[in-house]
């Protein structure tokens, strides 16, 4: 996919938040449930814990009003809200309909569902409003995957949890932050991860796990070579979190190491689309980034889905915030 164009408007993040349920499920609350340890999954998956409980619409809520909250903009003043999620509250209307009325909001709303890799998704989608014409597009990726998830299965039920996470973007003079991205879907794979209306998660580990290193390190490479920079170039990759061996092994892949990585799953467990925000905002929190640096988002979900993009962090998001 294409870097993005001279001359196309573009924009910077202003603000993030994020949300997660009160309520912990820890690996030691599993091992009453399957036959399963917590060394065992700690050591597969690099997974402590993981939050469930609340509504996608809920959790996407708090995490946008803090977003909107840290750029200061007027809510009155928002173009459009792209909500990616897995898990909506009803199967109509979309939940981001809900979560617009819960912000006051009075623009364009929708879901869209790319599984994990749904948030990197809306934030390209979101870039594509600003270069047409948009001013702030509010950014969330929520999922509450306790609802499809059955937590006696040893298979799935140690990965998934709920959470959700926000960014406003806003248009500005200039190239803004985004550099490249890259959309994928291998369509042919969606067998290897899938829940049926009103069933819950079916998973082939392996086959996940073949195809997700793949899938991450091509469309990463492809972002990358739009841009005009090598792995070396990065500063940060905030990868998918899923399993700490899938980012491990995809970020060898890449050359990169895995210190330049944010990674919060072992608190959060996979969080589907909040995991890339989720860990966006844990690293802009932490300052992970100074003025100039190179971001890279790079995650893969069910579909089976790959998404990167490849931003470089400017001024502007900073000084908004001031």
């Amino acid at each position: 996919m294409p870097a993005v164009p001279n001359g196309v408007r573009g924009a910077v993040i202003t603000g993030w938040g994020t949300a997660l349920p009160e309520r912990i499920l820890t690996n030691v609350d599993l091992e009453s449930m399957m036959d399963t340890s917590d060394e065992w999954i700690r050591d597969r998956t690099g997974i402590v814990q993981r939050h469930v409980g609340g509504t996608t619409a809920g959790l996407s809520t708090e995490a946008g009003r803090k977003a909107i909250e840290m750029s200061g903009c007027d809510p009155a003043d928002i173009d459009a809200l792209i909500l990616a999620t897995t898990t909506p509250d009803r199967c109509v209307p979309a939940t981001a309909s809900t979560v617009q009325e819960l912000l006051g909001l009075s623009c364009g709303a929708n879901d869209l569902n790319a599984a994990c890799s749904g948030w990197v998704y809306a934030l390209v989608n979101a870039h594509g409003l600003i270069a047409m014409g948009a001013d702030k597009v509010l950014v969330i990726g929520t999922d509450t995957l306790d609802r499809i998830t059955d937590y006696t299965d040893r298979n799935t039920g140690i990965l998934f949890g709920n959470g959700s996470g926000a960014a406003l973007i806003e248009a500005v003079e200039g190239p803004g932050q985004l550099l490249s991205w890259d959309l994928d879907s291998v369509g042919a794979a969606e067998s290897a991860l899938f829940a049926e209306i009103g069933g819950v998660l079916e998973m082939e580990g392996k086959e996940v796990f073949r195809r997700a290193v793949r899938l991450m390190a091509d469309s990463a490479t492809k972002a990358l070579s739009a841009a005009g920079v090598s792995a070396d170039d990065i500063t940060l990759v905030v990868p998918h979190q899923a399993n700490i061996r899938i980012i491990s092994a995809s970020l060898d892949r890449l050359g990169i190491p895995i210190e330049k990585a944010s990674v919060v799953l072992d608190r959060t467990g996979n969080t589907s689309a909040a995991s890339v925000p989720l860990a966006l905002a844990e690293a802009l929190d932490h300052a992970r980034v100074s003025d100039g640096d190179l971001i890279l988002f790079v995650g893969f979900g069910a579909g089976m889905s790959a998404a990167s993009a490849v931003v470089r962090w400017s001024p502007d998001a900073v000084e908004s915030n001031s």
